[in-house]
């Protein structure tokens, strides 16, 4: 039975961190909103934002080496790792803001105190860290990096990992001791919980969108199925946000916005190596990054870290990437080939004929063994047991491919916003730095598809109680960094 539209002035769809993220700002902006958000399964954050599902990390270009791309003349650019930098900072200032409000819980509850460190070995990339650590440190961003080349001070940052080196090896570490482990599945949990709490605030669990159509007002009419009843409903919607995850590009498509000719999806699927066993998880804590495999895409950068997932302590290793078909871990086979359409299909050709090499990597790496997986591990922890380690299937991740500006198809490994021109959909593409970024970018969503709100004083005012550093740069004001940061480090208890 068909029931009667239901008019709302925003509808999210997924529930990720990314829709929590602007759900909780748009609420502090106006708390009259009306919002309804959509989640296909039967409960929140249990996708790309579940704990297992991704790397914990909060990406701040510490310790990510994919970050600071090598040139062919050796050259380093570190622009992408100041703009990632300066990105989570905004994050932790709208985190400490819910935090001090009561918003969110203590923050021990989604993001503790955890090293970023980097960690090579071979004179080639040991002389690359200490060059990044040069240009890094030099910048007020990342000031407080530590370098070392020296094996007894490189145990004491990082014992597993040191345990038993061959003799006249050379490596080489960097450390950060503010960087963070991030569970945003918890966090993501306790935002919509507040959002529940709520006036003007819906929360529909295990409901599809079947579509979208652009009505002659200009609002979104968007077909939903209740998948506990088969009921249809209906919204309409002033503004739609598609938040999720690799779901987004299908739904994308299904809004026949011009902005979206041309996109398409390259999936890649993870698996981590997992270690519970108390006496081991006790000797690290730390995030220990290397330099990814020739070949690799950015996501398979191996590290071995610290995480803490619905408060219980573990080691991971990984991400172990794979080929894959699915858009969503819990999603079908034919996702790949249902998102080829006309207009998408010549650059996704393009990219699939480009990048062979990646395509291999990725089948190759899902045909390893656990004996290949933990032999990997040991560039790591040297002394590591197949037999204190589990492997656990990560989240899948959607790539972006789009026209290069010759209309060929290129591969992007970083996130997007596609919004329409007339500012009533965005949607947001891609992974990697992902959710760290989640407040920096629902600000972009805000500033494109609410900007005549936005600019207001009373918004403008809000914004700069929400994110003090709104509106002014970090990566060019020192001064208003060690402000910002010195109170972040307190009220998320992140100081050492």
């Amino acid at each position: 039975m068909l029931m009667t539209a239901k008019n709302v002035d925003v509808l999210l769809v997924g529930g990720g961190v990314m829709s929590a993220t602007l759900g909780m700002l748009l609420k502090q902006l106006d708390p009259a909103m009306t919002i309804t958000l959509v989640e296909r399964l039967d409960h929140v954050a249990h996708e790309s934002t579940d704990g297992w599902n991704n790397a914990g990390t909060g990406h701040a270009g510490y310790c990510e080496l994919n970050y600071t791309p090598e040139d062919q003349d050796g050259s380093i650019s570190i622009n992408r790792a100041l703009d990632i930098n300066a990105s989570f900072e905004v994050t932790l200032q709208f985190w400490s803001y819910l935090v001090e409000q009561g918003l969110l819980p203590a923050p021990s509850s989604f993001i503790n105190t955890t090293a970023h460190q980097s960690f090579v070995w071979g004179d080639k990339d040991v002389e690359y860290l200490r060059k990044r650590h040069k240009l890094l440190s030099a910048h007020h961003l990342f000031a407080e990096m530590q370098f070392s080349d020296k094996a007894e001070e490189i145990s004491q940052w990082m014992p597993l990992v040191m345990q038993e080196r061959e003799s006249g090896q050379t490596f080489a570490a960097t450390r950060v001791e503010h960087g963070s482990d991030v569970d945003f599945g918890s966090l993501t949990r306790s935002m919509i919980s507040h959002l529940k709490d709520t006036e003007n605030f819906d929360l529909l669990l295990k409901h599809s969108v079947q579509s979208l159509k652009k009505s002659k007002r200009g609002h979104w009419r968007v077909e939903l199925e209740d998948e506990n009843t088969g009921e249809e409903k209906t919204l309409n919607a002033k503004f739609v946000f598609l938040g999720a995850g690799g779901g987004s590009l299908p739904l994308l498509q299904k809004s026949h916005i011009d902005e979206s000719q041309g996109y398409g999806g390259f999936p890649v699927s993870g698996q981590w190596l997992v270690c519970r066993k108390p006496e081991i998880v006790k000797q690290h804590s730390s995030k220990v990054y290397g330099k990814a495999p020739v070949g690799a895409p950015p996501m398979s950068v191996p590290h071995l870290d610290t995480r803490i997932i619905n408060g219980e302590p573990a080691l991971l290793f990984g991400p172990f990437a794979g080929f894959t078909t699915k858009f969503l871990k819990k999603g079908s086979v034919f996702d790949l080939f249902s998102s080829v359409k006309r207009y998408n299909v010549a650059p996704m050709m393009a990219v699939g004929r480009d990048n062979m090499d990646l395509t291999r990597y990725l089948i190759a790496e899902s045909f390893q063994s656990h004996e290949d997986r933990v032999e990997s591990l040991r560039n790591f922890f040297p002394q590591a047991s197949q037999a204190d380690w589990k492997l656990q299937d990560a989240g899948m991740r959607v790539q972006i491919i789009k026209k290069d500006a010759k209309g060929h198809g290129k591969l992007e490994f970083g996130t997007e916003i596609v919004a329409a021109k007339d500012g009533t959909l965005a949607a947001l593409l891609g992974a990697s730095p992902g959710a760290s970024t989640a407040v920096q970018a629902m600000i972009n969503v805000l500033e494109r598809c609410f900007k005549d709100r936005l600019v207001s004083p009373e918004w403008q005012a809000r914004m700069k109680e929400l994110v003090p550093s709104y509106g002014q740069s970090l990566i060019n004001d020192a001064d208003l960094l060690k402000q910002v940061r010195n109170r972040t480090l307190s009220t998320l208890q992140l100081k050492r």
